[in-house]
């Protein structure tokens, strides 16, 4: 191969004919050294040589970027690779292999609660119920979007109890943060602030498990304090339930509801038991016409099954099938109905019955049953709530038949007390009617 000394006019003027594929020009003063073009290409340094008897041809970077001793001082650090028995492709996948690593741990270094917040939402969004992922969403959000609700008179929804400390180096996040934050927050919003403090501990602990976020951790975590605790108080112990004669008026004032969809969901959270969410998530294949029986998704075990009532069966029969969910919604982006705190405050305010919630009414559920002296295992397996027995968790098993019996007294005696004639074997239209 001819060699030339190198010049910045001859590298900048080199150039590939366009009869050839690809050109190489030479250096005389650094061996190994050389340039290559192709047709549609910009040259670029190469070095060629021997390593272990086969040929060998790395590439060191385009003239742009480095300039004629440069290159030659590379083409001599490769030549002494190979005198010393290294390949030098293995140097150089080694080098780029930790410059990648000091990269990655430079970030995690400088890794903010958001990002690993991000990671660990997404990692963990398959094993988590709508409502809980829409709970992490919303304490974690930055506000801003327009809205009726939770506004405080600025027509936008206002930045979620966590996103202040979002923007925070993950590794910063020290107890003495959080117990500012605790003391802030709840001041102004203890209760939601409270489920954003225990949204923070489970995600701080699952970031101390993490290989990428360990390093970055206490030993302790740092939302686990006496202090934060304490400046969050404790929640008051909820007590509004129906009581037997509120049953008439509630009843009246929440079938009146336009939407029949929403009517009939509260109507089912009362009669059932079953939590809001739970309510609002059935889809038309929990709804078992043949053998009476509506799948619940439980939060507790996954997943119950619990007696169709022929009032509820009634109710959901009524509703249009728009889609795969039984109380759907034909403007709501995820298919169904969300909760309807609204519509159903509304409703209660009319009757006189402030302050009753969609929880309230499962509180209610299990209220009303006393007066009916229902054995409290049944009433627990209707509501999904963990046996609290040794004979409930071993020994007793109330197939759907039997916990029917029970539930259809549940709702006959709650119509009843409610001033509704239903008759289920007549049910369908016109077969409700309120009694004077």
């Amino acid at each position: 191969m001819a060699k030339i000394t190198f010049t910045a006019g001859r590298v900048h003027g080199f150039k590939c004919p366009t009869d050839k594929t690809q050109t190489f020009m030479w250096d005389v003063t650094a061996p190994g050294l050389g340039l290559s073009a192709t047709p549609a290409g910009k040259p670029s340094y190469v070095f060629q040589s021997e390593f272990k008897g086969k040929s060998l041809r790395l590439t060191i970077g385009s003239p742009d970027a480095w300039s004629i001793p440069q290159a030659q001082e590379k083409a001599r650090e490769i030549q002494r690779q190979i005198d010393e028995g290294r390949d030098p492709r293995e140097v150089k996948a080694a080098i780029t292999a930790a410059d990648v690593a000091k990269r990655d741990d430079s970030k995690r270094m400088t890794a903010t609660v958001g990002q690993a917040w991000a990671v660990y939402v997404a990692e963990r969004r398959p094993m988590w119920g709508e409502l809980h992922r829409r709970d992490h969403e919303r304490k974690a959000s930055a506000g801003g979007v327009a809205s009726a609700r939770g506004t405080r008179g600025t027509g936008k929804t206002q930045p979620g109890p966590l996103y202040p400390l979002m923007a925070l180096p993950l590794r910063s996040l020290d107890a003495a943060i959080i117990e500012a934050w605790a003391a802030k927050e709840g001041k102004t919003r203890p209760s939601s602030a409270r489920l954003a403090w225990r949204l923070l501990k489970v995600f701080l602990g699952w970031c101390a498990e993490q290989p990428a976020y360990a390093p970055l951790m206490a030993p302790k975590n740092p939302a686990k304090t006496t202090k934060a605790r304490e400046s969050l108080g404790k929640p008051a112990a909820k007590s509004d339930v129906l009581q037997r004669g509120q049953l008439a008026t509630w009843f009246t004032n929440v079938r009146l509801i336009p939407n029949i969809t929403i009517a009939a969901a509260l109507q089912t959270m009362l009669l059932t038991g079953a939590r809001p969410g739970e309510v609002i998530a059935l889809r038309w294949d929990d709804v078992n016409t043949q053998w009476h029986g509506l799948t619940i998704r439980d939060k507790v075990e996954g997943e119950r099954t619990i007696p169709l009532t022929p009032y509820v069966a009634n109710l959901l029969a009524a509703l249009p099938r728009r889609n795969q969910w039984v109380f759907s919604s034909p403007t709501s982006k995820i298919g169904h109905i969300t909760e309807p705190n609204a519509v159903h405050s509304t409703a209660c305010t009319v009757a006189g019955l402030e302050g009753l919630t969609l929880h309230g009414l499962r509180r209610s559920f299990k209220s009303l049953t006393e007066w009916l002296d229902m054995p409290a295992g049944v009433v627990a397996q209707i509501m999904g709530h963990k046996p609290s027995a040794t004979a409930e968790k071993h020994y007793t098993v109330r197939p759907l038949e039997l916990l029917a019996l029970h539930h259809n007294k549940i709702e006959a005696w709650v119509l009843e007390q409610a001033g509704i004639a239903f008759d289920p074997t007549t049910a369908g239209a016109g077969s409700l009617r309120v009694v004077a």
